[in-house]
This record gives C-alpha cells, structure tokens and sequence, in this order.
C-alpha cells in the first residue's frame, strides 16, 4: 500500500469505546471474577486495567467476524498454549460457559490441542479446566 499520504491517513481508526467495554465485561465475566483481577492490577498499576478492559473488551471484541463464543475458543486454546495462566484460563473458562459453551466443548478444547501445543500443557489446562467448572457447578468462584 504506497500512497503519498501520511500513514495516519491511510489508516482505519481503531474503535474504542469505554462504556461498551463495561457493559460487555459484565456480560462475560462475573462479579467474582472481575474482583479477583481488577483492583489488584489498578492498586499495582494505576489505570493499566482500565486500558486493558477497554482496549480488550470495547475495541478487540467489538470488531466484526467472530462470535463471543467463537472468541472464547480461542482464547481457551491460546491460554493453554501459553501455560502459567491459570487464574486467565479459569476465568475464560467460566466466560465460555456464559457464552454458550457446554461443559463438554470446554473439557474438549484441551483434548483437541494436545498434538499441538503438547501433551503437558494441554493436561495443565484439563486441570484447570476442570477445578473451575468443578466450582462453578458448585456455585463457587474458582
């Protein structure tokens, strides 16, 4: 893309929007587990969780293309990649059940990435997986 216009220019603005971003992040995430994350990161880094939910959550997840289900799928699987996530990976893991994903979809995730991301791994996140559905059904945050 050559143009003699100024990269700003040729460039589509991102959308971001604060209040959308709220507004979903109660939809995917529980009570339990936005207090588990957010007032740590904000009394640890002041403003750095305001910028990830709205960046993340009113400008990532707005875009068109995939499904909030769709979005959890991958993060599932890109969690498990990384490894030594786990409070990330239980509470995507509780997201996918509020977006429609069923138990057995969740636990299938991790069945499914064990060629590729490693046998290792892919146990780690069964485990984690499985005590944060333990605790939903129970109820409970994980």
């Amino acid at each position: 893309m050559e143009s003699n216009q100024p990269l700003a220019d040729q460039l589509r603005p991102a959308r971001l929007d604060r209040a959308e971003a709220y507004r979903l992040l109660d939809v995917l995430q529980d009570e339990a587990t936005q207090q588990a994350t957010l007032p740590g990161l904000e009394q640890a880094a002041p403003g750095f969780a305001d910028w990830v939910v709205t960046s993340l959550f009113g400008g990532t997840y707005q875009r068109p293309g995939l499904s909030l289900r769709d979005r959890q799928l991958v993060n599932l699987a890109a969690l498990a990649a990384l490894g030594g996530v786990d409070p990330q990976l239980t509470g995507h893991v509780r997201t996918g059940l509020r977006v429609g994903l069923s138990r057995t979809e969740i636990i299938e995730v991790f069945v499914h990435l064990a060629p590729y991301i490693g046998v290792p791994r892919a146990l780690a996140g069964l485990r984690v997986a499985t005590a944060a559905l333990g605790a939903d059904q129970q109820g409970g945050a994980a």
